[in-house]
């Protein structure tokens, strides 16, 4: 008896088996992937351990719930981990890996709509570090507002085409989404030779972006608080410390639910403050100093400011989990017009207004020109919206680095941080509290708003957002785009590679000679 009923579930699991491999190879073939013969479908399944565990789990719930059931017809769902639209379970097996993967993804959330998309990005491009806007007119008169405009133009479309990129055209002249992520599409550019190379360049580029983010939060924490009590006996590096003691808890976060609770309230007190410090400058619209702005540029300086404009933008790392996400994705290229064009006519307004406010005494935060009366409660808000914004950027940076570190299955260049039952080890914890010091160490020898975004701006964000777009998508697309495509993208490359250039070498001068200058002191 136990003999046939082993000979009956070995006849169920070759009949399930051939059968979802002839699904799999039909479903490959209609994404355009062409996983004709069993060698192809092995070998691809072989590129993604993953992929093979959830394969094997997923074969042992069909026999069990067919039971003793011959001959019985697998569920469509049988090959769900190569369904695209994520529709049906997880299997039991699935891996932690598997299940974090999903959450980033979006899979199993409800979709938003393009209003919803809208504002994500406009939480992105319209965050606090608006506030260095008016300084890179300084630098650049005129040509720094063309190119609050430029990047603005530039940014929207670099975005579309990375969208573009997620994209192919099947056997049937459909077009279908055939991946989900930057890193897919850095993968696919490199492949077959270095197929990781590029999801690991967009990774590191990530993680720096994010980094130096939550370095940007702590260095205007402490900018902020020192200029809105100069009369008090603590400096700018004690209010960095200070502000990292109240940060140093994000180290034990599991998820961003609680933190998430406030971005509304702190980007409508952004919103509020904006309004409040351009309200003041146009109080002072009759001692506007026109003739301050000029076509000049400061060659020295200009290029940092560059890094400000594009750091401002940088939005397109999550763009295709938003798109992904969204009800209907066709009102992408829509909602990407309008919060550009909005984000344009707001930085620029402001970035003006503020200039002709205080000309030549700009500062690198433009909220330490207001009146000390005025000052004080507008920095306290923008004190408190830092450091409620600093968890978002650490905790993706955590997970970024915990993912391709430490969970990446035999990939991993060391243990994984969680024990058994799904807490975080101790030496886990250790090396977050680590990323939480380092912050610190970076904003206290290192204190210059203007010098940090620049350089980030000029590293990762014309990486992320003009070099890379336009790259991947003559890369992947070339054989059917038109020769005014062809021709922004070579533009935007070049453009971008030496306005990038030209930034981080001179940012990375400014910040060196600054952290002599905090050294010798």
């Amino acid at each position: 008896m136990a003999t046939l009923l082993r000979s009956k579930l070995s006849n169920v699991a070759t009949s399930v088996s051939n059968k979802s491999q002839a699904k799999m190879s039909g479903m490959f073939a209609r994404m355009g992937f062409q996983a004709a013969t069993d060698e192809e479908a092995v070998g691809f399944a072989h590129c993604d351990d993953l992929d093979m565990e959830h394969r094997q789990g997923l074969q042992m719930d069909i026999l069990k719930s067919e039971g003793g059931e011959e001959g019985a017809e697998p569920p469509l769902e049988g090959d769900i981990h190569y369904q695209r639209d994520g529709t049906g379970p997880l299997p039991p097996s699935a891996s932690k890996e598997a299940g974090v993967c999903s959450e980033l993804s979006g899979q199993g959330k409800p979709k938003i709509t393009a209003w919803e998309a809208g504002w994500n990005v406009t939480n992105a491009i319209q965050g606090m570090f608006v506030l260095g806007l008016p300084y890179a007119i300084l630098h650049g008169g005129y040509l720094g507002l063309f190119l609050i405009i430029f990047a603005a133009v530039v940014c929207c479309y670099t975005g579309k085409i990375l969208i573009a990129c997620l994209y192919e055209e099947n056997e049937d002249g459909e077009i279908v989404r055939v991946r989900d992520s930057y890193v897919d599409i850095a993968n696919a550019c490199c492949a077959p030779r270095f197929p990781t190379l590029g999801g690991r360049v967009v990774n590191v580029a990530q993680i720096i972006e994010l980094v130096m983010t939550c370095i940007l939060y702590v260095v205007v924490s402490g900018n902020l608080m020192y200029n809105s009590f100069p009369n008090l006996p603590v400096s700018q590096k004690s209010w960095s410390i200070i502000a990292t003691a109240v940060l140093l808890p994000c180290a034990f976060l599991k998820n961003l639910k609680a933190v998430s609770k406030f971005s509304l309230l702190c980007t409508l007190a952004h919103f509020v403050i904006n309004i409040l410090v351009i309200a003041y400058c146009l109080s002072r619209a009759r001692d506007w100093a026109w003739d301050k702005v000029k076509f000049y540029i400061d060659v020295k300086k200009f290029p940092i400011s560059i890094g400000i404009i594009v750091f401002s933008y940088t939005s397109q790392i999550f763009l295709p989990s938003l798109e992904g996400n969204m009800q209907n994705p066709k009102e992408f290229h829509c909602m990407m017009n309008w919060t550009h064009i909005a984000a344009c006519i707001l930085k620029g307004l402001f970035a003006l207004v503020a200039y002709l406010t205080w000309a030549d005494e700009t500062k690198e935060v433009i909220t330490d020109n207001l009146p000390s009366t005025i000052r004080a409660v507008v920095n306290i808000f923008l004190v408190a919206k830092a450091l409620l914004s600093y968890p978002l950027p650490f905790f993706a940076a955590v997970e970024v680095l915990e993912r391709s570190l430490f969970q990446d299955g035999n990939r991993a260049f060391f243990p994984n941080c969680y024990g058994g039952d799904g807490r975080l080890k101790s030496w886990g914890l250790t090396l977050r509290c680590a990323l939480v010091v380092f912050t610190l160490l970076m904003a206290i020898y290192v204190p210059h708003f203007a010098l940090l975004m620049g350089l980030t701006g000029s590293l990762t964000g014309a990486g992320l957002c003009f070099l890379l777009p336009s790259l991947f998508h003559l890369k992947l697309l070339w054989r059917k785009l038109l020769w005014h495509h062809v021709f922004f993208d070579v533009a935007i490359f070049v453009i971008g590679g030496i306005c990038s250039v030209s930034g981080f070498i001179h940012s990375l001068e400014g910040l060196i000679e600054a952290f002599r200058t905090n050294a010798e002191d």
